[in-house]
């Protein structure tokens, strides 16, 4: 593996941290932020006791394949961060890092994932990876603001355009 390909995204979400924050430490809203298409579960037992050290495992299916995935909490700092990291999936590296700064109306959520397609490498993630994870995040990004707030979705289902 050469130099991990990373993926960034930010959020401004109308609400002050100690909102946001817990939304995210609940490993089950997972769920209800992932593309249907992923048929995404949490099939840890709850409560899972977030903290670092944490193993929360889940299914789902991309591209029609059964996938079973692991992940560890390598830190955890709330209400400001936490790292969740792929210990079995279809990743040779994932690495997910969730921060959360208070910002003047609200919080700015931060994802920055370094990671690496198991098979393939950069050209697998050319051809799949890169599309299905800006597809992945896309409609996580349009979730959280359906659920976290939904004050800026349109009767139409946009997003309000800033007046």
């Amino acid at each position: 593996m050469s130099k991990p390909l990373t993926l960034d995204t930010e959020l401004f979400l109308p609400r002050p941290r100690e909102e946001v924050f817990p939304f995210f430490a609940d490993a089950f809203n997972l769920e209800a932020i992932t593309p249907p298409f992923l048929r995404f579960k949490v099939t840890t037992e709850a409560p899972i006791e977030m903290q670092v050290g944490a193993l929360i495992d889940y299914k789902l299916r991309l591209h029609g394949i059964p996938i079973t995935w692991r992940t560890r909490i390598a830190a955890w700092e709330p209400p400001y961060r936490f790292v969740d990291e792929q210990l079995k999936g279809p990743y040779s590296l994932w690495r997910h890092e969730h921060t959360f700064e208070e910002v003047e109306g609200g919080t700015l959520v931060r994802d920055h994932v370094d990671y690496w397609p198991i098979f393939g490498g950069a050209l697998v993630d050319k051809l799949f990876v890169r599309r299905d994870l800006e597809s992945i995040f896309a409609y996580r990004t349009q979730r959280l603001i359906e659920l976290l707030a939904p004050e800026l979705v349109t009767d139409e289902g946009e997003l309000a355009q800033a007046s």
